[in-house]
C-alpha cells in the first residue's frame, strides 16, 4: 500500500474517487469538488488542495479531501479564538490541515474507502498519515470537520479529541402531504406556519421549485445575484463562483419566488440521494414570511412528495425549531502539534461540549411536535 498526497483531482480518475465516494452524498463527489477547483473557489480564500490518497498497487483505496489552510474562513467549526491565543503566544496558528468541503457546514464522509477492503484499517492509515503530512509541512493542527462520531472516536488513539456543535434537521417520518406534516405539530405552532404561507400566498407571489438544468442563463444570473446579495449585506465574500454553480447545476434546485412574473427572491439548495441540504438564500426586498416560505416550507414539501428522508437547512439557527427541524449533534475532531495548546484546547473542548450537550438537551424540550405516548 502506497500513501501520498496530491494537489489537484484533475490526477484523479472521476470512476476511481466516486467508487469510494458513493452516490449518496453530493459534496465529496469528484465532479463536486474538482469544480471548487477549477472555479476559483479555493486559492483566493486560503484553501490549497492537499488530498490524502492510499493506493494498493495501482487501485485507490482510500481519500481524504484535505487542504492547508491560511486562515478560518469558510469551516463552520470556528477557531478564530484558538488563532488568536497562538498569536498572542508568539506561535503561529496558520497554516493548519484541514479535512473537510470547503464552505460547506453538512454531515458526510470524509474518509473514503474502498467497499472491498476494511474501512476501520483505511481510516486508521489515512488518519495517521494525516499526522505525519502536519508534522513534515510543520503545520499546526489537524480539523476533521462535520464527520460522523465513530470516526471521531477512533481517532482518539491517534491523538484526536472531539469538538461538537449543534444544528437543525427536519425528518420525513413518512408524511402523505405537507398538511399530514402539520398535523404532527402542536396547535399553535401549525397555526404559525399556515400564517407565514398565508401572507406568501395572499401577496401575490408565486414559487416555483426547478432543477439547476431547467434554469434559463437569465434565471441563473439573477440567482447567482441573490447568492451574492447576501453576503454583501452580511459584508462576506461570495466565495462560491457563478461558473461553479453552472457546473455542479445537475445537483442543484432552485427555489424561486415571482412577483409579477419577476424573479425577486430564490434559495440554492443541493439534492443528495437522500437527503436535501439548503445552503443559499437572498432577495432583492423583504416580503412577509416568504424567507420562511422558500428556505423551509417549500423544502419540507419537496422531500414529502419526493420520499427524501432528512433536510439539511443550514447550520445555526434557533428558529427553525418551531419550523419542524430539530436539534441534532455534528461532531469534528482535532488535532493540535503544539503539547502545552493541546491541553488547553482540548480542556476547552470538554467543557464546551457540556454546555453543548445542555444546549441539545434545552433545544429539544422545545420540539414543537405533539407529545406522543
Amino acid at each position: 500500500m502506497e500513501l501520498s498526497t496530491c494537489d489537484t483531482l484533475t490526477l484523479v480518475p472521476a470512476d476511481s474517487w466516486n467508487e469510494l465516494a458513493g452516490d449518496e452524498n453530493p459534496f465529496i463527489q469528484h465532479d463536486f469538488l474538482l469544480a471548487l477547483e477549477q472555479h476559483q473557489c479555493l486559492h483566493p480564500y486560503g484553501w490549497y488542495p492537499n488530498y490524502l490518497i492510499l493506493k494498493d498497487d495501482d487501485k485507490l483505496i482510500g481519500a481524504a479531501p484535505a487542504y492547508i489552510k491560511t486562515n478560518s474562513y469558510g469551516e463552520f467549526v470556528f477557531d478564530w479564538s484558538w488563532a488568536d491565543a497562538y498569536q498572542q503566544a508568539g506561535k503561529k496558528y496558520y497554516p493548519k490541515l484541514v479535512i473537510a468541503i470547503p464552505f460547506t457546514p453538512a454531515n458526510g464522509p470524509r474518509f473514503l474507502t474502498h467497499p472491498d477492503y476494511d474501512a476501520k484499517e483505511i481510516i486508521q492509515k489515512l488518519t495517521e498519515f494525516s499526522v505525519h503530512v502536519a508534522k513534515q509541512l510543520n503545520l499546526s493542527s489537524i480539523h476533521n470537520l462535520f464527520l460522523a462520531k465513530e470516526i471521531t472516536e477512533q481517532q482518539k488513539q491517534s491523538g484526536f479529541f472531539q469538538r461538537i456543535d449543534c444544528q437543525y434537521h427536519w425528518h420525513n417520518q413518512n408524511y402523505k402531504d405537507f398538511d399530514d406534516y402539520l398535523s404532527y405539530l402542536k396547535t399553535k405552532k401549525r397555526k404559525n406556519i399556515r400564517q407565514e404561507r398565508r401572507k406568501v400566498n395572499d401577496s401575490g407571489i408565486v414559487i416555483k421549485r426547478l432543477h439547476g438544468q431547467e434554469l434559463s442563463e437569465e434565471q441563473w444570473q439573477r440567482l447567482y445575484d441573490f447568492y451574492r446579495i447576501t453576503f454583501m449585506k452580511k459584508s462576506g465574500s461570495p466565495t462560491l463562483t457563478y461558473e461553479f454553480f453552472r457546473a455542479i447545476q445537475h445537483k442543484v434546485l432552485a427555489i424561486v419566488a415571482l412577483n409579477n412574473e419577476e424573479m425577486v427572491a430564490g434559495a440554492i439548495c443541493i439534492k443528495g440521494k437522500n437527503t436535501l441540504y439548503g445552503r443559499h438564500w437572498g432577495c432583492y426586498e423583504d416580503y412577509d414570511g416568504l424567507h420562511f416560505e422558500v428556505c423551509y416550507y417549500q423544502g419540507i414539501e419537496y422531500c414529502i412528495e419526493n420520499n427524501i428522508a432528512l433536510f439539511e437547512p443550514g447550520a445555526q439557527g434557533e428558529h427553525k425549531i418551531s419550523r419542524g427541524f430539530l436539534p441534532t449533534i455534528t461532531w469534528s475532531s482535532h488535532w493540535i502539534a503544539d503539547e502545552e495548546f493541546k491541553r488547553i484546547i482540548e480542556a476547552h473542548c470538554e467543557r464546551e461540549r457540556d454546555y453543548m450537550q445542555l444546549h441539545y438537551m434545552d433545544m429539544c424540550n422545545t420540539s414543537p411536535f405533539k407529545k406522543t405516548d
